[in-house]
């Protein structure tokens, strides 16, 4: 199964992220609570497995 990107990257300022700056082919998201980082591949779909380790790393809550 897929999720989009922009409804990542939706559910993660809902919770408090947001874009820090671009890498080469990945955009970095910040967690401003916790201050943990991440990256965000330019995919327009990725996987519900990525997607669930993403919020991981950001310590937030994971997409339904």
């Amino acid at each position: 199964m897929s999720i989009k990107r922009n409804k990542l990257i939706k559910h993660l300022e809902v919770h408090g992220c947001h874009f820090h700056r671009h890498g080469s082919k990945h955009d970095i998201y910040k967690n401003e609570f916790s201050g943990k980082k991440t990256t965000i591949p330019r995919h327009p779909q990725m996987d519900k497995n990525l997607c669930t380790l993403i919020c991981k790393q950001l310590e937030i809550p994971t997409l339904d």
